[in-house]
């Protein structure tokens, strides 16, 4: 994924955990999160409650190799731009990352 984004000319920073993504200076310059549902510590469900508490309106993609449309349904009443299912198609994805970039929304408000 970082290879796609970066030949799409992103600038591109990726952390082992969400913890980690939290206490980076970069949190403030980041125009769009792409968190896997399943993470050590703290879920992207979790990440993107904790991002709208904080008021830190980053618009987010969430992705999952384990599909629950409940957790589909909850992320995107959360406001997560999008819900994508592994293996990613990469046009999906494109798609998910210019549209989210170019609203400038994300996950902003609660179920």
């Amino acid at each position: 994924m970082r290879r796609l984004l970066k030949s799409l000319n992103y600038a591109v920073a990726v952390f082992p955990s969400a913890t980690e993504f939290l206490a980076s200076p970069k949190l403030d310059l980041t125009a769009c999160l792409i968190a896997d549902i399943h993470m050590p510590a703290m879920t992207g469900v979790e990440l993107c409650k904790h991002l709208i508490a904080s008021g830190n309106l980053i618009p987010t993609i969430l992705v999952t190799g384990y599909p629950d449309d409940g957790v589909e349904e909850f992320s995107q009443a959360l406001g997560a731009e999008c819900f994508l299912r592994k293996p990613l198609v990469e046009s999906a994805l494109i798609d998910c990352l210019r549209t989210a970039v170019a609203r400038g929304r994300g996950c902003h408000k609660g179920p």
